[in-house]
């Protein structure tokens, strides 16, 4: 016999429970109905027909017995349980799966949400780093101001000479140009400015103070000075004004040139400037000596 057959069905009755509580007499009464009805005789076209009538039969047998029907009913109570925790075990493997799901997208969230926060901390401390210096800076400014002493400590230069002398001689001077240029276009550095006016002739030395966009071009003669006095050179977004050390200098141009040279002198004017080209001049005045004392060796 196949266990798996339900014999409440097979009699058109109700299973599990419910059949488990019906009475002799109506197992009996269902009995004869689905025997008349699955007969073979009332079924002579029918070649599965005595095969059904058998196993009509054997149910009725079955579910007559009480010993056999209780067996039955736990088999079906046993196979009803199985079912349900399966059903429950899907359910819970769902749930799980779910779970396991929204647990991942939370995680890549939070990875995310993680990167951002960590580009932005270092964004932060970046901008803070810089802010930092920007302070510094300009307290180290306000404590150490432009003077001529500062400067001239910041150079290594002395107030005078080995000799006492006060700088260069007049002679000295005229082939030294002050050079100055705008602050925020091109701007210059040493190399660069030696560069542009070698074409006028051999440069000596280069002094630049960078942070006012200036600086000192030493020629090595006073025709080379001469030159490249009042020319407007250097990089076509960023002209260099260009204009004498010594103001005798500028006799060697002409009346429409004078304007040029005056504006210049008043843009190169001022203490912090003055302190800068004395400190040229003492340390243009000891290259002088030291050279001469090198000769007479």
């Amino acid at each position: 016999m196949d266990v798996d057959i339900d014999h409440y069905v097979i009699l058109g009755l109700p299973s599990g429970e419910e059949g488990f509580k019906l009475s002799e007499k109506e197992i009996i009464k269902a009995y004869r109905l689905k025997a008349l009805e699955l007969h073979p005789d009332k079924r002579p076209d029918d070649p599965n027909a005595p095969a059904n009538f058998q196993k009509l039969q054997t149910s009725y047998q079955i579910l007559k017995d009480e010993k056999a029907r209780k067996l039955f009913h736990d088999l079906l109570r046993v196979k009803q349980q199985k079912l349900q925790r399966q059903s429950q075990h899907d359910s819970k493997r769902r749930r799980m799966m779910s779970d396991l799901e929204e647990r991942e997208r939370s995680a890549f969230a939070a990875q995310d949400s993680s990167a951002k926060a960590a580009s932005e901390e270092e964004s932060i401390a970046r901008k803070l780093k810089e802010e930092i210096s920007r302070i510094r800076a300009m307290h180290a400014n306000k404590s150490n101001p432009v003077t001529t002493e500062n400067v001239k400590k910041q150079s290594g230069v002395g107030e005078t000479s080995d000799t006492g002398n006060a700088g260069p001689s007049a002679e000295e001077k005229e082939k030294i140009l002050k050079v100055s240029w705008e602050k925020g276009g091109v701007d210059y550095n040493a190399q660069r400015l030696r560069e542009v006016f070698e074409t006028f002739g051999e440069v000596k030395d280069v002094v630049i103070r960078k942070k006012k966009g200036s600086a000192l071009i030493v020629m090595a003669t006073k025709e080379a000075a001469v030159a490249a006095t009042g020319v407007m050179c250097g990089d076509i977004s960023n002209r260099l004004l260009v204009v004498p050390l010594q103001p005798a200098v500028a006799n060697f141009f002409s009346s429409a040139r004078e304007p040029v040279v005056s504006q210049a002198n008043e843009e190169l004017a001022g203490a912090g400037y003055q302190a800068f080209e004395d400190s040229v001049l003492q340390k243009l005045q000891k290259a002088a000596e030291r050279q001469k004392q090198n000769s007479k060796q």
